[in-house]
């Protein structure tokens, strides 16, 4: 009876284990830049034990009426007050629901609140961006018919993302793995 627990717990083991390295190959840096470019690998870990939070799906743009910017600012500004700002502290954690977070919190956050609203998926673009000192921030994106527009914590108002200042370093396509 030992022996077969241990046969089966070693099966069971070799598959976990083939999951994983399959997993984490398919999600690869080696991988996405076959498809395009690698997403932060904060945002891979977040896909692999969230993967609902990394779905795409509907249209890939939305009209930019004058309801849609107005849903915009409003997501921004309640989403900029809710949470506090705090620098991860080492690595990389992309955290949804965060009470407390760096800029990519903040990102999911506001995508989480406009998917809520009735907005595409795939009109939600998480994008990692440089400042104009240099440093990396993480934004969101939304494709409109108007341009891109861009919603911050580092301001209140939202604005076309040409017009922002930031230099875009990658970006996920309709496909929120898909990175360019």
């Amino acid at each position: 009876m030992f022996k077969v627990d241990l046969e089966t717990n070693r099966a069971q083991s070799a598959i976990a284990a083939t999951a994983i390295f399959l997993a984490l190959l398919v999600s690869s840096p080696v991988a996405a830049r076959e498809r395009g470019t690698a997403p932060p690998l904060g945002y891979q870990i977040l896909c692999l034990q969230q993967p609902e939070q990394c779905q795409g799906g509907g249209a890939s743009s939305v009209n930019a009426g004058r309801s849609t910017l107005k849903q915009l600012d409003t997501v921004n500004r309640a989403v900029n007050r809710a949470i506090r700002p705090k620098a991860d502290g080492g690595g990389d954690v992309w955290t949804v629901g965060a009470k407390s977070g760096d800029c990519e919190d903040y990102v999911l956050a506001k995508r989480q609140a406009l998917i809520a609203k009735g907005f595409p998926p795939s009109a939600l673009r998480v994008a990692y961006v440089k400042t104009a000192a240099g440093e990396g921030h993480a934004l969101l994106v939304v494709r409109t018919n108007d341009g891109d527009y861009v919603l911050d914590n580092l301001t209140t108002s939202i604005r076309k993302l040409a017009a922002s200042g930031y230099r875009v370093q990658s970006i996920a396509g309709s496909d929120p793995l898909v990175w360019n």
